[in-house]
């Protein structure tokens, strides 16, 4: 089995979360990879990108993984099991689901159509503290790949949302869940980041993994 960690939107391998959570996997015994999905780059990211280097380091036909992701990783791991039967379960950290909705509204209406018009969008970089920018090809990209409004997980799936999340709605995740007998939701008193939850979600984990 391989447990994989797919870390947020421009964050890194290196993010507390996952380097916490992959000393917490040590502890057990267990390798937690944390990948890099700043692919091909921060610049011309690509959720395709993204899901092609998860599905690749699960490795052959006969391999499984269990993938961890936060936000804009737990979008990846949903969408990487909907479609691949070699992912056997989830903990999705306040997953970006409808991100390309969530976009447009947070940029309005003239802020979308500036980035469509000059290609680009300056964001925070997470990894360096400084700015970067995101090509509007991003966009599209998620908009083909994440066509409905939630994926089709069958697997079991742990969600662990902050109720003050500012950036992703917890509404979504309990959307998510109030239909699917697989999910579970443990909802936190936390935003975001869920870096105040850490030892929760080590607990969660525990009790949710075989």
């Amino acid at each position: 089995m391989k447990y994989l960690y797919l870390h947020g939107f421009a964050s890194g391998k290196d993010s507390k979360k996952g380097v916490a959570l992959a000393k917490h996997f040590a502890a057990r015994g267990l390798a937690l990879e944390r990948l890099d999905l700043r692919v091909p780059s921060l610049e011309h990211l690509r959720l395709s990108s993204m899901m092609e280097k998860v599905r690749d380091a699960i490795g052959g036909a006969e391999d499984r993984a269990i993938v961890l992701g936060s936000s804009l990783g737990g979008l990846t791991a949903a969408r990487v099991a909907e479609r691949d039967p070699r992912v056997v379960s989830l903990v999705l950290l306040a997953p970006a689901f409808q991100l390309a909705a969530r976009w447009s509204e947070r940029v309005g209406e003239a802020g979308w159509r500036a980035w469509e018009e000059s290609g680009w969008l300056e964001v925070e970089d997470h990894t360096t503290g400084g700015r970067a920018r995101v090509d509007f090809e991003f966009t599209r990209d998620v908009a083909r790949i994440d066509a409905t409004p939630f994926p089709e997980v069958r697997v079991p799936t742990l969600v662990v949302h902050g109720t003050h999340d500012e950036v992703v709605d917890v509404g979504l995740s309990r959307t998510f869940a109030r239909s699917r007998p697989n999910v579970r939701l443990v909802e936190v008193d936390d935003g975001h980041e869920l870096i105040a939850s850490l030892g929760r979600i080590s607990c969660e984990i525990d009790d949710f993994l075989p």
